[in-house]
């Protein structure tokens, strides 16, 4: 394969209202069948007249302005560190400030994203064949950062006339070996292609890549959706503070799953490692004393009606001080109860349902029944 990038020159700047398939043809009547031509959004995003109008001068009510349109276009935050927002847009997205833009346009205006990139890429190309004679595929790119690399590279938000993934499952490499999970985000690596061509500050939004396409284009619906890993397979949903906030909030609503009869099996492993886990945590390791025993289950099942027959453990916890016969100041009870919900979090992690039962007599004691 030998492939040629392209740039296609003389736009000019895009307004409200123009006609895309009339410029780049008028720029590029050199177009061929089978010719990918990579657009930049912005330029997309302007003729569909997708741009708000902000304070020019920096300053508080340009930063609010500019809050309230990454509010409107942010359909949960993933991550934010400073001034810097990493968010899911509602076209399912993830990126910095979702997409809003205030380069290469007038300082009182700001450009979102297309509002459905696939759409975009079929219509600019519908239009291109229909109009023109050429037979091209279509993919809109945009900037965006990578998790844990540096540096900026340009990707598809939307794309029409080819598909988004080369899809090598099922295929022999040359070693026998059958591909299983292989699948090339082609229409990315193109992207990227023209990126190189078309730069930041060349006034370049729209590169040819010749030479990918052997075959005939094909209209494929999917599009750039594709592309999109599903929540359920999301393994990095979150940045890390917000994971850690969310694990937090969890345990801090912790429900008494023991007695609904879903626990799971407990094993004195499971149980060490929570138990341990939590005195690792704490400073002062003696604070409070935390004890296994699987004959207690025996004693709370008297206690309590419906007790499920696959309980097979509990854990008792009581304040150290209150053990020695000392008085628990409320600061020694706080710490206590702090370190409980600690050790509910972390039987939690350990796949075990428990359910909090206090001392009858209101003392410092504490059972998790697992």
């Amino acid at each position: 394969m030998r492939l040629e990038i392209l740039p296609v020159l003389g736009i000019g700047d895009v307004a409200e209202g123009d006609d895309l398939a009339e410029l780049i043809a008028g720029a590029a009547p050199w177009l061929r069948d089978g010719d990918v031509l990579v657009v930049t959004s912005k330029i997309v995003s302007k003729a569909e007249g997708r741009l708000v109008d902000v304070p020019a001068e920096e300053g508080p009510a340009r930063l609010a302005a500019r809050d309230e349109v990454l509010a409107a276009e942010t359909v949960r935050t993933v991550a934010a560190r400073g001034a810097t927002r990493i968010v899911q847009t509602h076209h399912g997205f993830v990126m910095a400030a979702a997409g809003i833009d205030a380069s290469n346009v007038d300082a009182s205006k700001l450009v979102l994203l297309p509002k459905d990139p696939d759409a975009s890429a079929r219509a600019l190309r519908a239009a291109l064949r229909r109009r023109h004679g050429a037979d091209v595929a279509v993919i809109v790119s945009d900037t965006m950062g990578r998790p844990w690399r540096n540096g900026l590279t340009d990707v598809a938000l939307g794309v029409a006339g080819m598909s988004a993934i080369r899809d090598h499952r099922g295929e022999v490499d040359p070693y026998g070996n059958e591909l299983s999970i292989t699948q090339m985000a082609v229409v990315d690596e193109l992207a990227g292609a023209g990126e190189l061509i078309k730069g930041k500050c060349d006034q370049v939004p729209v590169a040819v890549v010749r030479g990918y396409l052997t075959a005939p284009t094909s209209d494929d619906d999917t599009g750039a959706r594709s592309l999109i890993r599903d929540a359920a397979q999301d393994l990095f949903s979150l940045g890390t503070a917000e994971a850690r906030t969310a694990g937090l909030l969890a345990a801090a609503t912790l429900a008494d799953t023991a007695l609904a009869g879903g626990a799971a099996e407990a094993t004195e492993e499971a149980l060490t490692r929570a138990v341990d886990a939590v005195r690792s945590s704490i400073a002062e390791a003696t604070r409070f004393t935390p004890v296994t025993d699987a004959a207690a289950v025996a004693q709370l099942g008297a206690l309590l009606d419906g007790w499920p027959a696959t309980a097979t453990a509990a854990v008792h916890c009581r304040l150290a001080d209150d053990a020695e016969g000392t008085p628990a100041d409320a600061a020694a009870l706080i710490r206590f109860g702090a370190d409980v919900h600690r050790l509910r979090a972390a039987l939690a992690a350990q796949g075990l349902g428990t359910t909090l039962l206090f001392g009858p007599d209101g003392s410092a004691l504490a059972t998790l029944a697992v």
